[in-house]
């Protein structure tokens, strides 16, 4: 038995009830607040693998996506998530700012997959692109397309360039009065030294060609031709002839006022050059069936100009073709020891005695040429 009061069992009762009741509420706040920090570190850890995402895959599939200059990574962010490359342009844009690459990130197109982690992408737009391995190709002014052929051939680039250079979308042939059925762009390929990218695409080359041709020819001034009747096309095969004709830039305009003035008294030209063109000889002398071919090329059996240009001439060869030289000059041939100047005459007789004075200095050295002494 107790030897205590009923007051002080009453008492005892009492703080009993009182001690229960309050450990009640303390329990109940203690449960929620391990709940809480247990959601917690549940977002946490689901944030940190959502942002870092260690059990990415590679992804899969392709899809090609643009990164224009000047945009932030959250809109670069928002186009990858739109293209399923990421799966969060937020995500992305912060592992951006955390990793230190928003200010990084590279104009370009790029080829990627669905489903890449941020940082496998990160790691591709941050990565300036290798150099490409680039090759120049120097055309020669005054080669023609087969010859240009021929060389492209000799450094091992595939493909045709005979046929890459009968038609073009690039230029419209007949702004410059040239026939309809042109089955040629001979005189349009312009000489210059062109860089491709590894491995050399005939295309390309031909394009670059194309482009460069009419922007150089734009700069040329057509007033003096036209008011001789002649077009655009007219002065670009009198440009291959000159092209082909002149050893010296003195004598480039000289050679469009002979042609030029034998146009205009109805003369035949007369170029060994077109003659050669004609029957692809331009090493060997010509013999007299190579003089006397049928070919419309042969300006000394067919008065007029040739059908196309010769070659391809440089720009100052078309210039001179523009703007040639006032002169009565209607012969011309090349000056002994002369270094390729060409003396000029305007009559028959002092053609032949020029003529003659050549031919003498090439007896004299055996039958060389006497051009260069």
């Amino acid at each position: 038995m107790s030897n205590r009061t009923p007051h002080e069992r009453d008492a005892a009762r009492r703080e009993r009830e009182r001690r229960v009741g309050a450990g009640r509420p303390r329990s109940i706040v203690a449960r929620v607040l391990a709940v809480a920090v247990l959601l917690i570190a549940i977002g946490a850890i689901w944030f940190l693998v959502e942002l870092f995402q260690p059990f990415h895959g590679s992804g899969q599939g392709s899809v090609v996506v643009t990164v224009p200059s000047g945009v932030t990574a959250g809109t670069i962010g928002g186009e990858l998530a739109r293209e399923g490359v990421v799966s969060s342009g937020f995500f992305f844009s912060l592992r951006a700012t955390l990793a230190g690459d928003r200010g990084k990130l590279l104009a370009g197109t790029y080829r990627l997959r669905r489903g890449m982690s941020y940082g496998a992408v990160l790691s591709i737009l941050t990565t300036p692109p290798k150099a490409a391995k680039v090759t120049n190709v120097t055309v020669i002014p005054g080669r023609t397309r087969r010859q240009i052929a021929a060389l492209l051939h000799q450094q091992g680039v595939g493909g045709s360039y005979l046929a890459a250079t009968r038609h073009t979308n690039l230029l419209n042939l007949g702004s410059y009065g040239a026939p309809r059925r042109l089955d040629t762009l001979e005189g349009f390929l312009f000489p210059s030294t062109y860089q491709l990218r590894e491995p050399i695409r005939i295309a390309s080359l031909v394009a670059d060609q194309l482009t460069t041709f009419r922007q150089q020819f734009a700069t040329v001034t057509m007033g003096y031709a036209r008011r001789k009747n002649l077009t655009p096309y007219d002065v670009l095969i009198i440009a291959s002839m000159v092209e082909a004709e002149a050893g010296t830039a003195h004598d480039r305009p000289l050679i469009a006022s002979v042609i030029y003035n034998r146009l205009r008294l109805g003369m035949a030209l007369g170029i060994d050059a077109t003659t050669r063109y004609a029957v692809n000889n331009y090493s060997s002398p010509l013999t007299d069936s190579q003089l006397n071919s049928p070919s419309p090329y042969n300006t000394r059996n067919h008065v007029g100009l040739t059908p196309t240009p010769i070659d391809n001439p440089s720009l100052a060869s078309i210039e001179a073709a523009a703007h040639p030289a006032r002169t009565s000059y209607l012969y011309f041939v090349a000056k002994p020891c002369g270094n390729g100047a060409s003396v000029f005459a305007s009559t028959y007789a002092q053609f032949l005695a020029d003529a003659q004075s050549y031919d003498a200095a090439r007896a004299k050295r055996g039958g060389r040429s006497p051009v260069t002494c």
